[in-house]
């Protein structure tokens, strides 16, 4: 019997690292990279290093070019302006070569010891591998949102995803078609784990940003939120769908009362405080709900659109 490890000697490893604004991180991040690859050749394995510039406005990308002139197998791609993560990782991927991949942050909070550990599991055989967040050292608003979305994300989506989340992770190739088709609005750990392969999980914490701070804002999560549930989950338009339904059997329960007693001389009609309230309250649901249907008739309609996720300026690969 032919151990599943000795099947991938020679294979390579793809790692498709995001920039943006990284320049303080970037040469310990290749010192740390240098670790593992070497690693990697101990195992018999080759890296496949992929650096997606994504419209930094530092020398993040003079960097970068100075460390394919010392490494030129290292692919670089440069957008001409700031597309967004995961337009980057997407333009990354579609120039991944490797027979497994990753994508790791280039702000040093993700672990290349988890990253080799996955590599071993995956040449055991395993297809889709993991790192789970063991806890959170992030600040109370950061955790407050992670809450809510891991918890949001469970009960629409995923019920079966993991509570404290993940972004590191290792997948075989086999899944590198299906990550690729997930939409420029989904980060692809959300869709890797949607396909349905069993994960293999380890678990980790991730350390803090020991450079600068952290772009993505509060506004930022919470498109990535909305992003992540109206491309996912029919689920805000069924529930208003709900609420529209037992509204309607109530008006007319309320209607039909009022119809009943004034025909019989019960009481006068009268109640315009209450009939002013009735209709803002109605409203303003009225147009929560357009907004959710807007919501995804822009999904469609980006989805059509020809325009292209990002504009590549340059690559060296």
């Amino acid at each position: 019997m032919v151990d599943a490890a000795d099947t991938v000697k020679g294979a390579s490893i793809s790692v498709v690292i995001p920039v943006f604004n990284n320049s303080a991180s970037l040469r310990t991040l290749f010192e740390q990279l240098s670790v593992f690859e070497a690693g990697l050749a101990e195992r018999h394995l080759k890296l496949d290093l992929i650096f997606v510039d994504d419209g930094s406005s530092d020398d993040s990308y003079a960097i970068l070019i100075d460390h394919k002139a010392q490494r030129p197998a290292t692919k670089l791609i440069k957008f001409t302006r700031n597309f967004g993560a995961v337009r980057a990782v997407r333009a990354g991927l579609k120039h991944a070569s490797g027979d497994a991949l990753s994508l790791m942050a280039a702000d040093l909070q993700d672990s290349l010891e988890k990253l080799t550990e996955m590599v071993d599991h995956w040449q055991a055989g395993a297809k889709f591998i993991i790192c789970v967040r063991s806890q959170r050292r992030d600040p109370i608003i950061s955790r407050a949102f992670a809450v809510l979305y891991y918890g949001m994300l469970k009960r629409l989506i995923l019920r079966n995803y993991p509570q404290g989340g993940f972004d590191l992770m290792l997948v075989d190739k086999t899944m590198l078609r299906y990550l690729l088709r997930g939409g420029p609005l989904v980060m692809p750990q959300l869709t890797a784990f949607w396909l349905g392969f069993q994960p293999t999980i380890i678990y980790g914490e991730r350390p803090p940003r020991p450079h600068g701070k952290s772009t993505f804002t509060f506004a930022k999560r919470l498109k990535f939120f909305v992003d992540t549930v109206t491309t996912f989950s029919v689920v805000p338009i069924r529930f208003f769908s709900a609420v529209g339904l037992i509204t309607a059997l109530m008006s007319l329960a309320y209607g039909s009362y009022i119809f009943v007693n004034a025909t019989l001389g019960n009481f006068a009609v009268q109640g315009f405080a209450t009939l002013v309230v009735l209709i803002s309250f109605f409203s303003g649901l009225i147009l929560m709900m357009l907004g959710i249907i807007g919501e995804y008739l822009w999904r469609i309609v980006s989805a059509l659109d020809d325009r292209p996720e990002s504009v590549v300026e340059e690559s060296r690969l």
